[in-house]
C-alpha cells in the first residue's frame, strides 16, 4: 500500500539555499500497515528466531561469553556502515590499550559505541524508561569523547543538516528544520511508550527506526544511535534479555536497499516493503547468532574438556581459559588481573593452551604477550 501522506514539505534556508526539509508525519502509519498474509509470515518467522535467540540466554553458563564478542561486533559493523575502518580485533587490542592496525580514532569510536550501549541497558535495568532524555544520554556517551565532542554529543540540533550530496542543494534528503524537531519527537516518545495506542514490539522498533533517522534529531550520530534505539526498543519491551542481534551486518551487506527503502517511506509511504525488508534482517540476524552462539559454547565446552585433562595444571590453565572467554584478545598482564594469579602462572597456563592449539600469540606489535581464544563471534 503505497500513501499520499507521509509528512510535509517547508522551505528553509541553509549554506546559502533554499531548500525543501520533510517533516514526517506521527507514528503510527495512517492509514494502518496493511497485514498481508506475506508480511505477516515474515513477522511471524521473525519473532520466532527472536525467541530461539533469547533463549540462547537460558544456556549461557557465561553470558560474557558470547555477548563480550556480539555487543563488540554489533559495535564494529555499525560504525563500518558510518565509514570507519576498525576491526574486531583492532577495538579488543585499543580496549586493552595496545596499538589497533587502524587510526586510533576510529578504534575509539567503535569504543564509544559498546560504551552508549552500555550505558543504555544499564540505565533500563535501573528502572529509566526509553526516553527522549535516555537517547540524549545514549548520544552523549556516543560522542562524548574523540572527534564528535565538537559535534554538540547529547543535544538536539539546532541547525539545518541535510544527507547525501555536496550541499543542500543536491542532498539525497533533507530533515526537517531544527524549529520542527521539538514537534516531531514528542509524539516519536510518545509512539515509544504506546500512547495512544499499543504496536506490537517488534513493529514499533522497525517503524521507529526509520522514524528516528528520518527526524535526524542529532548533528552527527544519528545512525548509529538509530540502529542502537533497535537493540534498546527490543529490550524495553522484552523480546531480548540481552543485545545479542546485530543487524548492522544485514543493513551493511544491503546497504544500498536499506536506503533506497528509507526513502520510500518518505517519499510514497511504502512502509510494507520496509517492514518485509526489517523482518527478513531480524530473521536473518537471529538465526545467524543464535547458530554462533551455540557454537562458541559447544567449542569452549570441548577445550575445557582438553584443558581438564592436564592434570595439575588444569586449575590456573582453566582460570586463564576462563578469563579468555570474557575477552577473547589479552595480555598476560591483564589475565594476571582477571584471575589473581602470577604473571609467571599465567604465562604457564598460556603455554599449555597453546601446545593445545587453544590459544595463539599475536606478535608483531605488542608490549607484552597477546593471546586469543578460538571464542570469537568473528565468523
Amino acid at each position: 500500500m503505497k500513501r499520499a501522506v507521509t509528512g510535509r514539505y517547508v522551505e528553509t534556508a541553509t549554506a546559502g539555499e533554499r531548500v525543501r526539509a520533510f517533516v514526517p508525519a506521527p507514528l503510527p502509519p495512517k492509514p494502518a500497515i496493511e497485514w498481508t498474509p506475506r508480511l505477516r509470515a515474515k513477522f511471524d518467522a521473525a519473532l520466532v528466531a527472536l525467541g530461539r535467540l533469547d533463549a540462547v540466554t537460558d544456556l549461557l553458563p557465561n553470558a560474557s561469553l558470547v555477548l563480550y564478542g556480539f555487543v563488540r561486533k554489533e559495535a564494529v559493523l555499525s560504525s563500518m556502515i558510518e565509514g570507519t575502518q576498525s576491526s574486531l580485533a583492532d577495538l579488543m587490542l585499543f580496549e586493552l590499550d595496545e596499538q589497533p592496525g587502524v587510526p586510533i580514532e576510529d578504534a575509539r569510536e567503535v569504543s564509544r559505541y559498546v560504551a552508549a550501549l552500555d550505558h543504555g541497558l544499564r540505565r533500563m535495568r535501573e528502572g529509566f524508561p526509553l526516553s527522549l532524555r535516555l537517547i540524549r544520554e545514549v548520544h552523549g556517551v556516543l560522542l562524548g569523547d574523540g572527534r564528535g565532542g565538537t559535534l554538540k554529543p547529547g543535544e538536539f540540533r539546532q541547525s539545518q543538516v541535510w544527507i547525501g550530496g555536496t550541499r543542500p542543494g543536491n542532498a539525497a534528503f533533507v530533515p526537517p528544520p531544527a524549529n520542527e524537531i521539538a514537534g516531531c519527537l514528542t509524539p516519536f516518545e510518545r509512539f515509544l511508550h504506546d500512547r495512544a495506542e499499543v504496536t506490537p514490539p517488534l513493529m514499533k522498533a522497525a517503524l521507529a527506526h526509520v522514524q528516528f533517522e528520518t527526524i535526524h534529531p542529532f548533528l552527527d550520530g544519528n545512525g548509529r544511535v538509530g540502529r542502537l534505539l533497535i537493540s534498546l526498543q527490543l529490550a524495553a519491551d522484552g523480546l531480548l534479555r540481552e543485545p545479542l542481534l546485530y543487524l548492522s551486518l544485514h543493513f551493511k551487506e544491503h546497504r544500498q536497499t536499506y536506503y533506497e527503502l528509507l526513502n520510500r517511506v518518505r517519499k510514497s509511504g511504502d512502509w510494507e516493503a520496509w517492514l518485509e525488508f526489517f523482518a527478513d534482517a531480524v530473521l536473518t540476524s537471529a538465526t545467524q547468532a543464535a547458530g554462533s552462539a551455540r557454537r562458541l559454547l559447544d567449542l569452549a565446552s570441548a577445550d575445557a574438556g582438553r584443558v581438564e585433562k592436564l592434570g595439575r595444571p588444569s586449575a590456573s590453565a582453566l582460570a586463564v581459559h576462563r578469563a579468555l572467554q570474557r575477552q577473547p584478545i589479552a595480555t598476560a598482564a591483564s589475565l594476571s588481573a582477571a584471575t589473581g594469579l602470577t604473571p609467571a602462572t599465567v604465562n604457564k597456563a598460556l603455554a599449555h593452551l597453546e601446545r593445545l592449539a587453544i590459544v595463539s600469540e599475536l606478535t608483531g606489535k605488542l608490549r607484552g604477550a597477546c593471546s586469543t581464544t578460538r571464542n570469537t563471534p568473528a565468523s
